[in-house]
């Protein structure tokens, strides 16, 4: 599985192309080091199971950061709380896997969760979340 994710993130991701990862990079520290051979100039948004030293992060990091605001849009690991989206037009992130934010029991059109069970198992291009957006 772990090739399967480095081949995709490669064709996908070029040496220059900048990636946010919301989180949940590596469970164990050996997976850390797959980290080396991924493309792009990558900043993390930390997850809940990245548990090691920053130090540890920062070789293959160019930034880490609890959160992010881009195109007014947030980007977290952990879904936000509704009342914090009212400055946003939604919230990229990561944390559920296969799993959706619901609302009343549809899907909740202001979140978009990115993790690579939604994704196919590859990064997505900024223009495709945003596109997300707009369908739902």
């Amino acid at each position: 599985m772990d090739e399967a994710l480095v081949e995709n993130w490669n064709r996908v991701v070029k040496p220059n192309d900048k990636v946010y990862h919301l989180g949940d990079v590596a469970i164990q520290r050996k997976g850390l080091q797959i980290l080396d051979r991924l493309n792009g100039d990558k900043i993390l948004i930390k997850g809940n199971h990245d548990t090691f030293k920053i130090a540890d992060y920062y070789p293959r990091f160019r930034d880490i950061r609890a959160y992010w605001v881009m195109d007014n849009y947030s980007f977290s690991h952990i879904p936000v709380h509704p009342e914090a989206l009212m400055r946003f037009k939604g919230n990229v992130h990561g944390h559920l896997h296969a799993g959706r934010v619901l609302s009343e029991g549809k899907i909740d059109p202001r979140y978009l969760c990115v993790c690579v069970e939604q994704t196919n198992y590859a990064p997505i291009a900024w223009e495709d979340v945003k596109l997300s957006f707009q369908r739902l």
